[in-house]
């Protein structure tokens, strides 16, 4: 396995050339953003949750995002729809685990997503990753983690052997876990948690890297490492939450090889 500032930049340019389509299920909260961010970055989106054309676009995509930030009944059907679909395309699937651990019924639709079909990456924070593993202590506050990413290592080692996915866990250090080994990502900036959606936005272009590369640890990686990336910069930029916003889609699009290569913080 080998991941560094060239494998990024490698995957950037197939993301720009390929213009992958992302069909993310999300919720309202974040719909404008992360669309925005995936269209910055050179792909493609679209958001559909009515049952009844889940097979056909799930179909046409290059990559699923289950976001259950604003959960419903009939959301939650199509979903299930949508990871059946991905699975016997073999389509790469995102889940994004929001809020799991702040209500039983967040929670029980997590696993029982997660147990019926087996997701390429988990991608949360510390506490919905503990969350999704059942750790007793794990609580959140809303959407927010209140666990660092490190807390969070064993729970997210245990579910990626579990289902063999990759697990992804963001904080101040974002750390990726698959079977061939644990990398952390240590680019990022403060502001970027009081961002709304930033952590939906780090789903939906894990899903635009692993639509150009099958090997979901270095795909989750690279993500990771542009998202941090790009967050630095834009808070070079900004003056608080609201013009980190728009820098950081700015950012986005204005992205290239020297940036990465000179900003680049990885261990593995």
């Amino acid at each position: 396995m080998k991941i560094d500032a060239k494998t990024v930049c490698a995957d950037l340019k197939k993301i720009r050339e390929q213009r992958p389509l992302v069909h993310s299920i999300t919720n309202y909260v974040v719909m404008n953003s992360t669309a925005n961010a995936l269209l910055s970055l050179g792909a493609s989106p679209v958001m559909a949750h009515a049952e009844e054309e889940m097979e056909d676009m799930v179909a046409i995509a290059s990559a699923l995002v289950i976001n259950i930030g604003t959960l419903s009944k009939n959301w939650i059907i199509a979903m299930h729809k949508a990871m059946q679909v991905a699975s016997e395309k073999n389509i790469p699937i995102i889940l994004d685990p929001v809020g799991a651990g702040a209500t039983k019924y967040r929670t029980d639709t997590v696993h029982a997503l997660i147990n019926n079909i087996r997701p390429s990456v988990i991608r949360g924070n510390a506490s919905e990753i503990m969350a999704v593993h059942r750790a007793e202590d794990s609580q959140t506050k809303g959407v927010d983690s209140t666990h660092s990413s490190q807390s969070a290592l064993e729970a997210a080692k245990q579910l990626a052997k579990k289902f063999d996915c990759v697990v992804s866990i963001s904080g101040e250090t974002d750390i990726i876990i698959g079977r061939d080994g644990i990398v952390e990502v240590h680019n990022g900036n403060k502001l970027m948690p009081l961002v709304t959606g930033l952590g939906c936005t780090a789903s939906v272009i894990t899903a635009a890297f692993c639509a150009v590369n099958d090997d979901y640890l270095s795909a989750s990686t690279h993500a990771m490492a542009l998202m941090g990336i790009c967050g630095e910069n834009a808070a070079k930029k900004s003056h608080g939450p609201g013009s980190m916003q728009m820098n950081f889609i700015d950012e986005l699009y204005n992205i290239n090889d020297n940036t990465i290569i000179n900003s680049l913080k990885l261990e593995t």
